[in-house]
């Protein structure tokens, strides 16, 4: 696969753009005009992840007052909201616990500090009630999987499912995860993520990218058990874990549609689905993880069958990235969506911008600009989300100012 560059719009195809109401913004992206009224028509996902794990974004520490984690909470929502995007995606389930009053899972330690204290306020009713009241959509985002970043189960919470069914649990890399091969397991992560889709008015309901955890060197996760119970009639144990992971994401999307109508199922995987070298349907990178054969997640199926509503590749890569250049990866992601009912948005590493340790396209502050450009040039590739929502907020490179003042020009809602 070549190295891709911009397509350019020519002057018949801007001129039956023109026809047809639509005009042709600066990056080349076709764009709604306004309508009667003044307002913008634009469709395209402009998101943020907000992450709590490790109280990565929000809150910025444990035990802080309800008042002011509700203060740094709106005060993000904001910042979405003068960057001009139209989206968050809110993690509210980031080890197995809770953001919200749970039957099933315990609170979340991210809020006080001890897991299974209640914060004395209600952070996904809050988040989406305050978010709507600023015209953004509001996803929520589980872990389906992970329990702990550690692997003592005697530090979670006394009532933890974990602690209740240790039978569940697989120890691996100093990290404890619930085992994807258990149809008990399965159906009980999906009830309690359920729970906040039933309880709540999301508009989306979002996974990120650990499946079976990323693999360690040397280490080998084990299901054995669960494998010589439920493995039968698979070839290997590689396909029997895909289909685990293909049934946690046919039946979450299931559920979904028929709880809350009209809510959105996405899944942000990793950024390479397999390298052409092991399958020649594949991407032409050298990554070290294959998602297909490292965390048995197929999202290539999941896009091509229309499982799910959006897929966010993790294209945290700079143009021209030896062993996996974002403009390759832009276009096979492109021509996968292509035809699907599938909506393909692109993962940005913001967090990398003015990094001195990613290199020196990163510290190039209009590095994540070019992405937004050469991504106009695909149809496919409907709307971007940011990597997180802390460097939105303080963008220390200006990396994300320059992708506002170039491409966010004016508002736009988010595809449906």
């Amino acid at each position: 696969m070549g190295r891709v560059t911009r397509r350019a719009f020519t002057a018949t195809a801007l001129s039956a753009l023109a026809v047809t109401g639509y005009a042709a913004t600066a990056t080349g992206r076709p764009r709604r005009a306004a309508d009667a009224r003044g307002r913008s028509t634009a469709t395209e996902m402009r998101g943020m992840w907000l992450a709590t794990v490790d109280n990565r974004d929000w809150p910025s520490r444990t035990g802080l007052s309800a008042a002011r984690q509700q203060d740094e909470l709106t005060a993000l929502l904001d910042v979405a909201v003068r960057r001009r995007l139209n989206t968050v995606m809110f993690q509210v389930r980031p080890t197995a616990d809770a953001l919200w009053p749970s039957p099933y899972e315990p609170w979340s330690r991210y809020l006080t500090g001890t897991q299974g204290k209640d914060p004395g306020w209600d952070p996904l009713g809050t988040a989406v009630r305050e978010a709507h009241a600023r015209g953004l959509e509001l996803h929520a985002w589980f872990n389906p999987y992970r329990i702990a970043l550690h692997a003592d189960p005697s530090r979670l919470a006394a009532s933890h499912p974990a602690r209740e069914h240790p039978d569940w649990v697989v120890p691996y890399g100093g990290r404890l995860y619930y085992n994807p091969g258990l149809p008990a397991v399965r159906a009980f992560v999906r009830q309690a993520m359920l729970d906040a889709v039933r309880g709540y008015p999301v508009d989306g309901v979002h996974f990120d990218d650990y499946f079976y955890p990323y693999p360690v060197a040397g280490l080998p996760f084990d299901d054995d058990d669960a494998y010589a119970r439920h493995g039968g009639g698979f070839a290997s144990r590689a396909a029997w874990r895909r289909d685990n992971v293909d049934r946690l994401v046919r039946e979450t999307a299931e559920a979904v549609r028929r709880i809350r109508p009209g809510a959105q199922f996405g899944i942000s995987p990793f950024g390479v689905w397999r390298n052409a070298s092991t399958d020649p349907r594949g991407s032409d990178t050298r990554a070290g993880v294959q998602t297909y054969d490292d965390l048995y997640a197929d999202t290539r199926t999941w896009v091509e069958e229309g499982w799910i509503d959006y897929v966010v590749p993790q294209l945290y890569w700079n143009i021209g990235f030896a062993a996996a250049d974002y403009a390759t990866l832009v276009s096979w992601w492109a021509g996968t969506a292509r035809g699907s009912r599938t909506k393909l948005y692109v993962g940005e590493a913001l967090y990398k911008a003015g990094d001195p340790a990613q290199g020196a396209a990163w510290r190039d502050p209009d590095e994540l600009s070019r992405h937004l450009t050469l991504a106009a040039g695909y149809p496919e590739a409907r709307g971007h989300v940011f990597f997180a929502g802390k460097e939105v907020a303080a963008d220390p490179a200006g990396a994300m100012a320059r992708v506002v003042a170039g491409h966010y020009r004016q508002p736009a809602d988010p595809p449906r």
